[in-house]
């Protein structure tokens, strides 16, 4: 039973996939539903498909 007292363990949507992932100590790979989805994503950040957006302009490199 969690804390709200369900039986019933939280699923999230997979970040890379969209399929339900629990959300609990059962999946290590949570948020994502597999390992293979979690390297995916580990994937698009290293080659830049995914970023955290930034406005500010880029210092000048001397």
């Amino acid at each position: 039973m969690d804390r709200n007292g369900s039986d019933t363990p939280k699923t999230v949507r997979c970040p890379t996939c969209g399929k339900q992932a629990v959300w609990d100590k059962s999946n290590r790979w949570r948020p994502f539903c597999s390992e293979r989805c979690r390297l995916i994503d580990l994937g698009e950040w290293f080659e830049e498909r995914r970023r955290i957006p930034d406005d500010r302009p880029p210092e000048d490199f001397e």
